[in-house]
């Protein structure tokens, strides 16, 4: 069965993504591993030092709550599932996981072009990812 990587976070692009791979379950593999990475690369940088640990712990909680939430839906749908949370730059950690652990098929979604200076600066995290990893993409 091939290893299959799903980064998820919490916006509709993710849940699009995730509906997505519902409708097509006939084509999937049944068992996916979800990750979802919280940045903590910009987010603290306005925080006093001593609320860090407070705040990246409850950034954490949140994010494993969302995982288990996607997760549910795929599990409803007949799936199997394997929750990663982890923490530092997506566009770093994706990549990261996917080659490190070999995985054969990463999924992703991407935004619909927003025109923000940003992406047309350093590019969307599907971009970067798409670019960046061994294996496979499907991009939604």
């Amino acid at each position: 069965m091939p290893k299959i990587l799903i980064p998820v976070d919490d916006s509709a692009t993710s849940l699009k993504t995730i509906n997505e791979v519902i409708a097509h379950k006939d084509r999937m593999p049944q068992k996916v591993t979800l990750l979802h990475v919280v940045n903590d690369q910009l987010a603290y940088r306005m925080i006093p030092d001593f609320q860090i640990e407070m705040v990246r712990e409850n950034a954490g909680k949140a994010g494993q709550v969302k995982l288990e939430q996607i997760a549910t839906l795929l599990q409803e749908a007949g799936f199997e599932t394997d929750l990663r949370l982890e923490f530092g730059s997506p566009r770093r950690v994706i990549p990261q996981v996917a080659n490190d652990e070999k995985f054969e098929l990463l999924i992703i979604g991407r935004r619909e072009t927003t025109g923000e200076i940003r992406d047309v600066l350093f590019g969307s995290v599907a971009n970067f990812v798409l670019h960046n990893v061994k294996c496979p993409v499907l991009l939604f």
